[in-house]
């Protein structure tokens, strides 16, 4: 055998090799790795997206936090607002119903004190007209006495 002839052989075979893989065999090949490439590229894309996407539900849940945290702080000191107004109105309606009260009994005390002093009156005077009787039991004119002893009455 000729080696030239050989070789002549082989690079034909090969060079059908090499027409019969770029016509039938490299085509799906490449196809299949351009479809997997696109495959790939959309699923980092959607990894992409989704990364953005958590980031953006991130900032969005911090802010509605955020937010509700003022809203909570805010109904928080109106409510310790109203408490202290309600303490305050309870503070003024006591004073006021004390102040009542008091000038309440106040009153009573200075009528019980006035029954007090016209009852001693009436007892002093009673005892004045009974000591003076005694004194004066020859000499007793009730009409004249009864003069004085209103006018001391009166004086006491």
């Amino acid at each position: 055998m000729n080696i030239n002839l050989s070789l002549l052989g082989q690079m034909i075979t090969f060079g059908i090799l090499i027409w019969f893989t770029m016509k039938f065999v490299w085509p799906p090949l490449t196809q299949m790795m351009e479809e997997r490439a696109k495959r790939i590229a959309d699923g980092l894309a959607a990894a992409d997206r989704a990364k953005q996407d958590l980031a953006n539900a991130e900032k969005a849940s911090a802010d509605k936090l955020r937010e509700a945290k003022q809203q909570a702080a805010e109904i928080i000191a109106s409510a310790e607002k109203r408490a202290a107004q309600l303490v305050e109105e309870a503070k003024v309606a006591a004073k006021s119903e004390g102040e009542r009260l008091l000038a309440g009994a106040q009153s009573e005390v200075d009528q019980q004190v006035h029954q007090a002093k016209e009852a001693l009156r009436q007892q002093v005077a009673e005892l004045a007209l009974a000591g003076a009787e005694k004194i004066l039991r020859s000499e007793i004119d009730a009409n004249k006495h009864s003069q004085l002893l209103a006018s001391i009455k009166a004086e006491l």
